[in-house]
């Protein structure tokens, strides 16, 4: 795929644009249509090269895919809409991480069509308001706890281990915006309790949250 890459690099935006859509169609032919009609209606730029990133790994993960419900689902209008949506946000994102879950989103939207187009934009929505810190903040509640955890702790005091480049009011910030977006449900940082129930914060993730911790372990 990297060969591929670079070989994407034409004279023109234009010829750019089409250069990608062309090399996705012929990737996979059954979702070349799309890429070409959304491509075509966007204002890309110099940022067109983080589009191609996510168009170029989705190709990839669809290479050795096959199914007749999601070739269906392709040509519907409702998934050019959100391949629309999805690029639009992907081309904005300079976090190369975030950009891997926009391409790790199209890919399931593709294999497992069928969620609702309201549910999957409020999915959009809520990965467009998270920084770096979220994810690495989500990573870190997701983690095992310490088989031989102190007497007594604190969700703060294992937060503030695991992630040591954060201070205790970032931290204390993050959560509280990750509630809002119901990503998280944590409410007491620090409050005193065992060990082993401050090492185990893995159920602070609602499962609307555990979606976006499973894109961020897999992208």
């Amino acid at each position: 795929m990297t060969d591929d890459n670079a070989k994407l690099v034409p004279a023109t935006k234009i010829e750019t644009a089409l250069d990608v859509a062309a090399f996705v169609g012929s990737a996979v032919p059954w979702i070349g249509g799309p890429v070409s009609n959304v491509l075509g209606g966007m204002s890309l730029g110099r940022k067109l090269s983080r589009v191609r990133e996510v168009l170029l790994g989705l190709a990839s993960g669809l290479s050795e895919f096959k199914s007749e419900v999601s070739e269906k689902y392709v040509k519907a209008d409702e998934f050019e809409e959100l391949l629309e949506q999805t690029l639009k946000r992907a081309a904005e994102e300079r976090d190369e991480e975030k950009r891997r879950i926009y391409r790790t989103f199209l890919t399931d939207a593709i294999k497992s069509p069928g969620e609702p187009y309201d549910e999957q934009i409020r999915f959009l929505r809520t990965l467009e308001e998270l920084q770096p810190d979220h994810l690495r903040l989500l990573r870190a509640l997701s983690q095992a706890p310490d088989p031989n955890p102190s007497m007594m702790g604190s969700p703060n005091q294992t937060l503030r281990r695991r992630l040591p480049e954060l201070d205790e009011t970032r931290i204390g910030d993050l959560i509280s915006q990750l509630n809002g977006l119901r990503v998280t449900n944590l409410t007491s940082l620090k409050v005193t309790m065992t060990g082993h129930g401050a090492e185990d914060l893995r159920h602070s993730v609602t499962p609307y949250g555990q979606r976006f911790l499973r894109y961020i372990m897999t992208a």
